[in-house]
């Protein structure tokens, strides 16, 4: 699905996310970096409702951001191919790994099943270290 505007709020600092998969909708924050670089894209581009488009004002298509995404993982010298859902399971992992609880990583990934989220802890290093105290 293809990002709009309208699901963009630069002023508050929030974007809705709508999830293709059955999984739950949510608002996430943008971070300064982030509402930056998107006012910098509506400067740009100001004729559109989508913030992805193509040079024909088009909203990208799924085989285009794959694309996009596979050649940046070669220009990074990744030796496996590189596709956009492997961001995904990074910001999990990254999350478990930060301590986030379970739960809330469910609901920012937009989880409906708890299961599905559990994956990323299962692989978090420190996740015992908090168990016991010297």
């Amino acid at each position: 699905m293809a990002l709009k505007w309208s699901q963009v709020d630069l002023s508050d600092g929030y974007i809705e996310i709508r999830r293709v998969k059955h999984g739950h909708d949510t608002v996430h924050p943008l971070r300064a970096p982030e509402l930056r670089a998107l006012r910098q894209i509506q400067r740009d581009y100001p004729d559109t409702p989508y913030v992805f488009v193509s040079e024909r004002k088009a909203p990208l298509s799924t085989r285009v951001i794959r694309h996009i995404i596979a050649r940046a993982g070669e220009k990074a010298g990744i030796a496996q191919p590189v596709h956009p859902h492997q961001l995904r399971h990074a910001c999990g992992y990254y999350l478990a790994n930060s301590d986030h609880d379970t739960r809330a990583i469910q609901d920012y990934l937009g989880h409906k099943n708890i299961h599905y989220t559990g994956r990323y802890t299962q692989m978090s290093s420190q996740r015992f270290e908090s168990f016991w105290t010297d």
